[in-house]
């Protein structure tokens, strides 16, 4: 192993301290935030937290594995902006079903200027439902987010117009069958009842209103304040983040692909957001795998387009305190 370091470098406890409280940023359903960090002298361990589990949207824990998988590639990000490069295991232990991903034997290989750019966009990521710009996304804008989420291990297919209409008939069943959900129903509205809590969808982020998109985004059950314009998204591209396999560990290497388009996205300057609802759905993911043609399974929907500048800034949904979702107690003598 070989983590000696520079003097003019953070040591890595602290480069790996620092790695986890990024990856608190991530994007996670209903901002849930269901990980877990444990720091060690040498090593970096993520676990998931049953608790803030969506029982009754995500039984399976797909969206939650999801949802790790981004904080895990924040936390990648991170420590490479520092210029270090671990190897990642993946479900290391099958004793240990919580613990998800281990990162270990670092080298420092130089600060990556990539990652320092993304490190960048971790810091102004957020999720925007209001309808998009009229402005189109370059072809080469496109190709460069469809690749990020390759070289995580994930697919990403843009939808043709066809397709784009089976998805919104797919997202609008969805809907119907969870509202049709009393459990579902007051999940959703635990979620966004969770004022001070660190967690949950607060009402500023959302619409006040349906906004005018061709997919309609999730109802919340509950209007928020976030004024939506008069705006349309005929010019937003959509997609599904897909890959060859529907198993746990497929799903964390889609929260990476997830994280890596993202934030190569707002690198550009494209708004992404995640449509979940079709995938919570067993009939309507069933349907966007036939839209797959069968050679794989469907992770999440998403849609893309470049953000209208009139739109005022948009607050971030709030994180839960570092200290919550960063265990350092084994580096406590170690850190500054």
């Amino acid at each position: 192993m070989s983590h000696e370091t520079p003097a003019t470098d953070h040591p890595l406890t602290t480069a790996l301290a620092e790695a986890a409280g990024m990856a608190g940023h991530a994007p996670s359903v209903h901002n849930t935030q269901p990980w877990r960090w444990t720091v060690l002298p040498d090593a970096l361990e993520l676990r998931v937290v049953h608790d803030r589990q969506l029982s009754t949207t995500d039984p399976e824990g797909r969206l939650q594995a999801i949802s790790c998988g981004a904080a895990l590639h924040h936390a990648r990000v991170a420590l490479a902006a520092k210029g270090w490069t671990p190897v990642v295991e993946r479900l290391p232990d099958p004793a240990q079903s919580d613990l998800l991903a281990r990162l270990t034997s670092f080298h420092h290989t130089g600060a990556d200027p990539d990652a320092t750019r993304l490190v960048q966009a971790i810091e102004v990521r957020h999720t925007d439902r209001r309808p998009v710009s009229d402005e189109q996304i370059p072809p080469a804008t496109l190709g460069e987010i469809e690749r990020a989420a390759t070289r995580e291990g994930a697919n990403l297919q843009v939808l043709d117009d066809t397709q784009k209409l089976e998805l919104a008939s797919a997202a609008q069943q969805a809907a119907a069958v969870e509202a049709a959900s009393p459990g579902l129903r007051e999940e959703l509205a635990y979620w966004t009842s969770r004022a001070g809590a660190g967690t949950g969808l607060p009402p500023e982020v959302l619409p006040e209103q349906a906004p005018q998109t061709t997919v309609p985004v999730r109802d919340f059950g509950r209007a928020g304040t976030l004024p939506v314009g008069s705006g349309h998204d005929q010019a937003a591209v959509y997609g599904i983040l897909w890959g060859s396999e529907d198993e746990p560990d497929s799903w964390l290497r889609a929260g990476e692909g997830l994280s890596a388009a993202w934030l190569t996205a707002t690198r550009l300057g494209v708004s992404l957001v995640p449509l979940s609802g079709v995938v919570e759905v067993d009939g309507t993911r069933q349907t966007l795998r036939r839209m797959l043609s069968g050679l794989g399974f469907p992770y999440l929907a998403m849609r893309l387009g470049v953000a209208d500048p009139t739109h005022a800034d948009l607050p971030h949904a709030p994180r839960l305190e570092t200290a919550q979702t960063v265990d350092t107690s084994a580096v406590a003598g170690q850190l500054p």
